[in-house]
């Protein structure tokens, strides 16, 4: 029989529990909100008729609205606007693209979440577009 000492037990749970924070990713709400208004904003004024301030919905709406990812009235996908390929095309007309282009698609979801729920009507910083 193999026995185990405390100390050996207790640093294997602290390895453990070490390894599965480093797999978490904390949302940069301040990156979101560049590329959300250096590249959504610029978006929505330039094509859709005037630009989204994060205020103008509460944070369960947002929520609500980036999980359904449906943009456009569900034409197209919320995911696709922050995709590698999407920041490629725009990269060489829009600096927040360009700056952003190697970072993670998921990362920078999460990063423009961030920012919407911390901007939302009913969140910690309402914001504008501004």
């Amino acid at each position: 029989m193999i026995k185990c000492s405390p100390i050996a037990a207790a640093i294997t749970v602290g390895l453990l529990s070490v390894s599965s924070l480093a797999l978490a990713y904390e949302a940069d709400w301040k990156r979101g909100r560049v590329y959300y208004r250096s590249v959504c904003t610029a978006c929505h004024a330039a094509q859709a008729g005037g630009s989204i301030a994060p205020s103008t919905m509460t944070k369960s709406q947002w929520a609500n609205y980036l999980e359904a990812d449906k943009h456009a009235n569900g034409k197209d996908s919320m995911r696709q606007y922050v995709s590698k390929a999407y920041r490629a095309s725009i990269r060489s007309q829009n600096k927040a693209a360009e700056k952003f282009a190697d970072v993670p698609d998921d990362e920078l979801f999460q990063d423009i979440k961030a920012f919407v729920i911390k901007g939302a009507k009913d969140g910690d910083a309402p914001a504008t577009c501004s």
